[in-house]
């Protein structure tokens, strides 16, 4: 076995029981002692049973549990430490049908367990500097084998799908979104909002990405529809392999994935390649996940709404 991931056999062992997972995730979200969620104080916390705490300061009784993706739900911590490891170490994902049955609970509860996860993978605070190659791709189903009351009679092409936009920093991070359209606007807009200044931008032909060449960037482009696909260091190959990860994914693992749901998916993917990236230890992976909980809440009522 390589040496930079762990057997399920040996996660078992680290993690035989819901006591066993609540003091890993107390260690990692509290490094220095119990904290309350609500006024982040540390000072006046008294210990009451069945792994409660009691804020003295503001009032709040709380469990490691609160104000994080595992609040309120039913489901064992160390099955959800389980579901984490499956979703990170997966390259393509995991479905809420195989989840269901690693971990014995009813594909519903899998499946809201899947879409907390990947609500704790979305991180806003990621910007991209240096080399970042950018591109774009549309999410959905060909038009050719929808049934005949489902197709939209409008073209090829894009018709019916939903763009999504990726950057990627050479050597660095990648960062993937669900975006409205792939105008000028839409796109610069983006970028601005994700890559630093001085940056150089890396792209194709697209007419979104013209006249970024100048105050806040420098920019070199391919032309891929005159079979360019590399002039010296300019070549987006990086960003289209995510494409390729990811549509394998959906299409292969998910099968069906709803423009509602599409943005946490994507989000999913992107988490997988910076934190659970194959060269970085398990343990460093699940280490990562667990930090990214905190702060995060999705119910069941906003995710169906």
């Amino acid at each position: 076995m390589s040496r930079s991931t762990i057997s399920t056999f040996k996660l078992f062992e680290r993690f035989p029981d819901e006591e066993a997972a609540r003091l890993y995730l107390e260690g990692l979200l509290w490094p220095n002692g119990v904290k309350c969620p609500d006024c982040q104080s540390g000072e006046r916390i008294t210990v009451r049973k069945s792994a409660y705490y009691r804020c003295n300061a503001c009032k709040l009784t709380f469990t490691v549990r609160t104000r994080t993706i595992f609040e309120r739900s039913h489901v064992p911590l160390h099955k959800w430490i389980y579901a984490m490891y499956l979703m990170v170490t997966a390259r393509k994902g995991i479905s809420s049908m195989q989840l269901a049955k690693e971990i014995g609970i009813t594909q519903k509860s899998a499946w809201f367990v899947l879409h907390r996860l990947r609500e704790a993978c979305n991180d806003e605070n990621i910007k991209l500097s240096g080399i970042v190659e950018i591109d774009e791709t549309f999410i959905g189903g060909k038009e050719s084998n929808k049934h005949e009351k489902d197709k939209l009679k409008m073209g090829r092409g894009a018709v019916g799908k939903v763009p999504v936009l990726g950057m990627r920093e050479r050597g660095g991070k990648t960062l993937a979104m669900a975006i409205e359209n792939t105008s000028m606007a839409e796109i610069q807009s983006a970028i601005h909002a994700r890559v630093e200044i001085g940056s150089t931008l890396m792209n194709d032909e697209h007419p979104a990405y013209n006249d970024m060449n100048g105050l806040f960037y420098r920019q070199e482009s391919v032309n891929h529809s005159a079979g360019e696909y590399v002039k010296g260091m300019a070549h987006t190959n990086g960003i289209e392999s995510v494409w390729a990860v990811l549509k394998r994914g959906l299409h292969g693992v998910y099968h069906h994935v709803t423009e509602k749901h599409l943005g946490r998916y994507v989000d999913e993917f992107s988490f997988r390649l910076n934190e659970g990236n194959v060269e970085r230890h398990t343990w460093k992976r699940l280490t990562s996940f667990v930090q990214a909980v905190a702060g995060k809440r999705l119910t069941y009522k906003e995710l169906t709404a």
